[in-house]
């Protein structure tokens, strides 16, 4: 096969009985059995020692056969990339609190280079901060992994952001995979203020680079009408947790007994489109007297492993309502995922290990992303809690 490029997958009709096809240097041979409404064989050999995978769309008369290549480490793809092409290399800022991320993205591709940022504080307590070699980055791309995981960390971090696209780089992205005042959005009454709009005005307003406009990259922000809160001078590149999530139900081994959960509508409106293979349970929460309870809307946890499904965690009380009523209904495990773990107070403590047969006790699963490098750390080697990073769908990012 060709060093820089991957071949296209071919597709082969099942019209001929055999085919042989030569693509870049390899050899594909198919030879199959096949009768109408029985099942059929595939034999697939290359010269090539990579593997590759068959995949087929058994409902098209004629049926289609699909190859698809292997996959290829990042790393690989970006060494293979800068043969045909130029790739994009990337200097990347870092947070303390996002250092392990920060190394893990770096991790994935040799085009991003971390640089250090000398984080200090004057005796008045106002950021005293160093951009290490700020020359070096002239013409360069330049990155910065922001955490405002408290509003005492915003505005030392603000300062940098607001300092690097000064300082003549060819292009700036800030990469703030959660965006905290994201539940602020709306106001109920005269007088609420919707921080999350504030926000958004301040990262509208960080200084252009030679480039064009400052990229911000963020996953699953609580309202996708925020994107609208933004100004023209910043461009909002809005990715999503659920490929990893997906990633791992399929390495499950009861991956063919997985339903999902949405604790409530919006959670369903949200995220159903990207899971729409799952069986799919929605709860709702109704007013009965004084109180409010979760109840199933629609779908049925009867025998199966439920994951529930959400964009972020903080005390997690409709999650455990979501998972007593669940239970109730037959489920035989339940896991949860949310892309933001945030957890004040250490509220994680709530949720116990399911150690076998006691879903409305404990779950089985509990996966969150690494946007939240606190929580991360207190949660490490804790079950149910298994950590998805991001840092490959953000070193994907950085070369857009």
């Amino acid at each position: 096969m060709s060093a820089t490029t991957p071949p296209s997958p071919p597709v082969v009709s099942s019209h001929s009985s055999k085919t042989l096809d030569k693509f870049h240097n390899s050899t594909f041979i198919l030879s199959r059995s096949f009768k109408r409404n029985k099942d059929f064989s595939i034999r697939c050999e290359f010269e090539s020692n990579q593997r590759w995978t068959v995949g087929c769309v058994s409902a098209t008369d004629p049926i289609h056969i699909i190859l698809k290549p292997p996959s290829i480490p990042m790393s690989a793809a970006a060494a293979l990339g800068s043969a045909g092409k130029n790739s994009k290399r990337v200097c990347l800022f870092y947070c303390d609190e996002m250092k392990d991320l920060a190394e893990r993205i770096a991790s994935q591709s040799d085009a991003i280079e971390l640089r250090s940022i000398t984080w200090r504080t004057f005796e008045d307590g106002f950021p005293n901060l160093f951009i290490s070699n700020a020359h070096g980055i002239r013409g360069q791309h330049a990155a910065f992994l922001a955490s405002f995981s408290s509003p005492g960390v915003i505005f030392e971090q603000l300062s940098v952001i607001y300092a690097l696209p000064k300082l003549f780089v060819s292009s700036f992205t800030l990469v703030l995979p959660f965006f905290p005042t994201g539940t602020s959005e709306r106001m109920e009454d005269e007088g609420d203020v919707a921080t999350a709009f504030t926000l958004a005005r301040i990262l509208s307003n960080i200084p252009v680079p030679r480039g064009g406009p400052t990229s911000l990259v963020t996953f699953d922000i609580h309202a996708l009408q925020e994107r609208f809160y933004f100004g023209d001078n910043i461009l909002p590149c809005f990715e999503s947790g659920i490929p990893l999530l997906l990633n791992r139900l399929q390495q499950l081994p009861d991956s063919d007994n997985i339903s999902l959960a949405f604790p409530d509508d919006g959670a369903w409106k949200r995220f159903h489109k990207q899971l729409q293979h799952f069986p799919m349970i929605v709860c709702a929460k109704v007013r009965e007297g004084d109180q409010r309870i979760v109840r199933i809307k629609e779908g049925d946890p009867d025998g199966r492993h439920v994951v529930i499904v959400d964009d972020l965690v903080q005390s997690g009380g409709t999650l455990t309502e979501c998972q007593k009523v669940l239970a109730r209904h037959g489920a035989q495990k339940i896991s949860a995922y949310v892309t933001h773990g945030i957890f004040p107070n250490r509220s994680w403590q709530r949720f116990n290990h399911d150690k076998g047969g006691s879903p409305e006790n404990g779950m089985t699963y509990f996966w969150i992303t690494d946007s939240c490098p606190r929580t991360v750390k207190e949660v490490k080697d804790r079950k149910p809690f298994e950590v998805l990073s991001l840092a490959a769908p953000i070193a994907a990012a950085l070369q857009i």
